[in-house]
Order: C-alpha cells, then structure tokens, then sequence
C-alpha cells in the first residue's frame, strides 16, 4: 500500500484517480502536524477513536488493528476537525484465524477539509471483517480499500453512505482479491447527492484461479436530488475461476414522481415525503449494521443532514 504525500499527489491522469482531482482541492500553506498520531490495537473488546483536524496541518493518522486467532473486536472511529486541513489516513488491518472486527467509519470532517483514507486489510482462514463508513464531511474525501482474502471462509462485508451537497466530492474505490476459495465478500454502497455535488464509486472484484466457489457481490445505488448532482460508477468483475458466485450492479436515479405523488395524497407535505424517502433509501444499508449502537449514531447522522439540507434549499 503506497501512502499519499504533498510532495507526490495524484492527478486525474492516473486511471484509479480519473475521477478525483486531489491536487486541485488541496489546501494552500498546508504545514506537517506537530505530533504524529499513530495507534494500534491488538486486543478485543470495544475502542472508540476521535481524530481531530486543525486549520493549516497535514495530519496523519495511522491506525493499525492486529488482531491473534479468535479475537472480537468492536471499533468506532470519527474525524472531525475546523477549517481547512488535510487528513491524510493510512490504515492497516491484519486478522488471524476466526478473528473478526466490526469497523464503522464517522468522517464528519469541516467543510474546508480534504480527507483521504488509504486502507489495506487482510483476513486468513475463517476471519471476519464487517466495515462501514459514513462520509458527509469534507470538500473533498476519497476511501480507498484494498482487501487481500487469504483464507478459506473468510468474509469481507463493506458498505456506506455517502451525503454530499454543495459542491462536495466524494470517492469510495475498492479492490476485492479473493486468492482462496470458499470465501466471500460484498460491498453495498448508496449516495445521496445534492445540488452541485459529484460522487463516485470504483469498485473491483478480482477472483484468482484457485479461488473456486467464491461468494462475491458488488452494489452501488445513487440517489440525484438535483439536475446539476452527478454520480460517476465503475463496477469491475475479474474472474479467473470457475464454479463461482460473482454479481455487479448500479443504479443512479431521482426520487420518483409517484412516490412523492402517492405520500402527498396522504397529507404528507412534500418535503416531508422526500425526506421519508430518502431515509428508506439509506436505512437498508444502515440497517445491516451489526452494532445497534453505531446503527443509531448512523440514523441521527441521516436526519440531521436531512434537516441541515432542507434548511440550505438543497
């Protein structure tokens, strides 16, 4: 995994960054944060982990997550932060045997900020990895997941939530490799997009020769809340066994006349419907969550964007 520097950015000229241009949103006068955050954890259990950006600084958070045979953990992390700054995150996650980790992802980082998450997991036999994000702060944020399943019924289960509006832009990319059989994974991501802003979602299963009966699925649902919103998709399959399970879907939509028409006809006010709307639409990936408490950090995160966004006109 190859860490992001000021000195060496990527450009829309790569083909994994055509959709985001990271040099061009990047804040002026950016100086190193004066301590290093680093964490790492290797015990089960439940860890919660603030990281807060200041106005000026590059941060650098580094977490890794080891975790021996059988080990269950539970991790909760939120960014955050005022002003411009930029949270450049590297994150390393390793599971042995039967381990299994439950990561939910708050990035709620200031408007000004631009956030960028480089992760690398990996799982052996029987380990279990259930990762969620929620992305609705920064100008601009980019999640980049690279998952290496090594053993035999391992499971990676990704999704998110994207809230964009304004003129934010948002970048999840994903790279799935199953080097084993008998392993499974799925990713499940939905955008909810607003005004003039841009999402995107590259998302690439590749399945090695000797990884027969795979269980692979892969789905990206956006909703376009105005004509000027867009959403960029680019669901990838990679197969080189057979006798797998392998599925890809997208859908980029508006919320249905009929809908609203049929909730109005109930006495539902309008913005009332389209705010019930959007919350059906996120809640089944919510919904999947495993942690109850995180499920319902998620559900308030939704109405208060709903609300904020209302009272902005978006």
């Amino acid at each position: 995994m190859i860490s992001l520097s000021l000195n060496n950015l990527p450009t829309p000229k790569e083909e994994a960054w055509k959709y985001t241009n990271l040099p061009k949103a990047m804040p002026e006068g950016l100086t190193a944060a004066s301590a290093a955050q680093e964490i790492t954890i290797t015990q089960g259990g439940r860890e919660e982990i603030l990281w807060s950006g200041r106005s000026g600084e590059i941060h650098t958070p580094h977490l890794t997550v080891a975790l021996e045979d059988g080990v269950d953990l539970t991790l909760i992390e939120r960014y955050e932060g005022q002003g411009a700054y930029w949270s450049n995150v590297t994150t390393q996650i390793t599971l042995g045997q039967g381990a299994r980790l439950h990561h939910y992802r708050f990035q709620e980082e200031s408007a000004d900020a631009v956030h960028t998450n480089m992760a690398h997991i990996t799982l052996a036999a029987g380990a279990v990895y259930e990762g969620f994000t929620l992305s609705c702060g920064a100008k601009l944020s980019r999640n980049e997941i690279a998952v290496d399943i090594q053993g035999e019924t391992a499971r990676c289960d990704l999704s998110g939530i994207q809230l964009l509006r304004g003129r934010q832009h948002g970048d999840t990319t994903i790279a799935m490799n199953h080097h084993v059989g008998n392993s499974g994974s799925n990713q499940f991501y939905r955008s909810v997009i607003a005004d003039q802003a841009r999402g995107v979602f590259q998302g690439k299963v590749r399945v090695e020769r000797a990884a027969r009966k795979t269980d692979a699925r892969q789905l990206s649902n956006a909703l376009l809340l105005s004509s000027l919103a867009e959403m960029d998709t680019k669901p990838e399959l990679e197969i080189y066994a057979d006798d797998v399970k392998c599925s890809h879907g997208a859908t980029t939509g508006q919320i249905g006349e009929e809908a609203l028409f049929y909730m109005q006809s109930r006495g539902i006010p309008e913005g009332r419907a389209r705010a019930l709307i959007i919350q059906g639409f996120l809640t089944e990936v919510a919904g999947k969550m495993t942690d109850e408490a995180a499920g319902e950090q998620v559900a308030e995160a939704i109405r208060n964007w709903l609300e904020e966004a209302h009272a902005s006109g978006g």
